[in-house]
């Protein structure tokens, strides 16, 4: 076939997929799905609205990262593009932090509205997208439904740290709206480039997206039906490919320190992992019960019934879905869609210390989604007396999702009933139990807190930053010599761990013995060089033996890391102090009072 014979297929193609009735046409209709769809996730997720910043990465992505927390600044922006932060290399999801914090400040109601808004979105250009391929409404409307209010998806949108799911997932919408409209008119640079840059957007939000141009092959399958040479179709996605392997490249980068060793890790045991887990997000998908915010590894290893029975299980569904694939192509698209999705988060290369996490079904498991309503809906095609039944069937499932993700909903309203559902949910959840700890540090409660991180012990006794966490406690107490042995501890079993080297010569200082702070400090900037506090902390101690051209240099290499820390500035107006020059000790005081740090001693 010739290059122009091929150009003029595209629209007969594009036509050879109709609305399957002239009522689905309707403008109207789409409009009340659209506002539907907007209702119920607000209803669910509108009351994030009144919900706090938790413990768990809220922190290091905005409310104590100095970057995201001054705002949209060029600084900041430079910022992004140039640096692995939190592990991961995504500059428009710190952009997006950071314009929230331009807007809002440091108020968690604006950052969670940002999510909610963005996952509404998504669910809306899912459901247009979907009947924009398919011509089926009420489908669609049923996916996009489902995506929107599933108790999974409470993870991805009430945790201000997640913005990066419900971000990359706009994006994967639009980058599919966009290949859509590509695919079904004549060949076009204009209309491949939005593609690409779309999906270079979403990349850019979170690396999950590096499967896209696969789901966009099951999709040439079904429900776009391109009849182009296989070679072709490949072929045309090399740019994309291209794109998605600069974007592991750069992960594996970022996340090196995150990745964990197949010591800790096995590869047998990561492979068993990984099929169990395929298996518990469908489990959870359709019984959505005990959801938490972390799953640890089982502590005694992963049931012997559960490692044989979760492949068995995948094979069978595989099998079956490939036999079903001339009659119901969409079982077969909808479960690639689902696997191959999982596949970067799976665990076969682990990241962090889940075994699983409900996030990671954000986009997954919308194949399955899809492969459920068309199966259901062609079953009850056949038979009519049954539609009213599946009618009512559909609103009552979507009923009761609802009133599941919103109770799943309330316990994120702060980290204190985070976490304790989380222990209501899990067992031996060592970080379950050092977060809840540290929430209620946090909040005073300094014997609570012990009590969660000695339990915190029992289940892992090496763990250096229970142990640091608990020297903290004791420190809050006013225990000194008790929090010297905790960081003694956490330095025994991570001789690295910059910020115990820290805290220890601040306990130190509190019993007198400067030389050894000193010691401690200067230990704590050999390993992390960047560290504001304790160039602070080193400086203020200096300071303790009247050398003090030494501490200025300290307190100022605080603040060129952190232009903003107060408490380094008002001890560098006191070192001026010290050296007679009260004016320039003025100028520092007046700045203290303007500045306020997120980062404290």
């Amino acid at each position: 076939m010739s290059q122009r014979s091929k150009k003029k297929a595209r629209p007969e193609k594009a036509a050879a997929i109709p609305l399957r009735a002239a009522g689905l046409n309707d403008r109207w209709m789409v409009t009340g799905v659209c506002i539907f769809l907007a209702t119920i996730v607000w209803a669910v997720f509108g009351q994030t609205m009144h919900d706090e910043f938790v413990n768990y990465d809220d922190g290091v992505y905005v409310y104590e990262n100095p970057e995201v927390a001054r705002g949209l600044k060029f600084q900041g922006i430079a910022w992004a593009f140039t640096h692995f932060g939190a592990n991961n290399w995504h500059p428009l999801t710190w952009l997006s932090h950071m314009l929230d914090c331009q807007f809002y400040g440091l108020n968690p109601g604006g950052h969670h509205l940002t999510n909610v808004l963005l996952h509404t979105t998504t669910a809306i250009v899912l459901f247009l997208v979907l009947r924009q391929m398919t011509g089926f409404l009420w489908r669609s409307a049923f996916v996009a439904a489902v995506f929107a209010i599933h108790p999974l998806r409470v993870e991805s949108v009430a945790w201000v740290a997640e913005r990066k799911d419900v971000l990359s997932g706009l994006f994967f919408m639009l980058t599919l709206g966009a290949y859509v409209r590509y695919a079904r008119r004549p060949w076009s640079p204009g209309r491949y480039g939005l593609v690409l840059f779309l999906f270079a957007m979403g990349l850019m939000c979170k690396p999950m997206l590096v499967t896209l141009p696969f789901v966009l092959l099951l999709l040439d399958y079904w429900p776009l039906q391109r009849v182009e040479p296989a070679t072709r179709l490949v072929m045309e996605k090399l740019p994309l490919l291209a794109l998605a392997a600069a974007s592991c490249v750069v992960t594996i980068l970022a996340q090196q320190e995150a990745i964990q060793s197949t010591g800790s890790y096995p590869p047998a045991l990561r492979f068993e992992n990984a099929s169990v887990s395929s298996i518990v997000y469908l489990g959870q998908m359709v019984w959505p019960a005990g959801l938490a915010v972390f799953y640890p590894y089982p502590h005694n290893g992963l049931p012997a019934w559960a490692v044989i029975a979760a492949p068995i299980l995948l094979l069978f569904i595989s099998a079956g879905v490939f036999i079903l694939r001339k009659t119901r192509p969409y079982l077969l698209v909808g479960w690639l869609w689902y696997l191959v999705m999982l596949a970067p988060v799976i665990g076969i290369v682990q990241a962090g210390l889940q075994s699983h996490a409900d996030r990671y079904t954000y986009l997954p498991q919308i194949g399955i989604y899809v492969a459920a309503a068309w199966l259901v809906a062609e079953w009850s095609a056949k038979r009519p007396a049954a539609r009213t039944a599946v009618v009512y069937l559909a609103a009552g499932v979507l009923a009761v999702l609802m009133a599941c993700a919103w109770k799943q909903t309330t316990y994120w309203q702060n980290s204190e009933s985070l976490w304790n559902h989380t222990l209501d949910c899990t067992v031996d959840n060592v970080n379950a139990h050092l977060n809840l700890g540290n929430a209620l540090l946090q909040k005073g409660s300094a014997n609570e807190a012990i009590a969660q991180y000695q339990q915190a012990l029992q289940i892992e006794p090496d763990y250096a930053q229970v142990y640091y966490n608990l020297g903290n406690a004791f420190l809050q107490k006013g225990s000194v010599d008790d929090a010297i042995t905790q960081y003694q501890e956490a330095l025994r079993f991570d001789p690295g761990y910059a910020q115990a080297d820290n805290n220890l010569g601040y306990s130190l200082l509190q019993k007198g013995s400067v030389d050894d702070a000193i010691a401690h400090y200067q230990k704590a900037l050999q390993i992390d060089p960047d560290y504001a506090e304790a160039h602070n902390n080193l400086g203020y101690a200096l300071l303790q033996k009247s050398s003090v051209d030494d501490a200025i240099v300290q307190f100022q290499k605080a603040l060129e890391l952190q232009p903003d820390y107060a408490q380094a500035r008002n001890n560098l107006g006191n070192a001026f102090l010290r050296m007679g020059k009260v004016d320039e000790a003025n100028i520092q005081f007046k700045e203290a009072l303007q500045t306020q740090s997120p980062i404290h001693q």
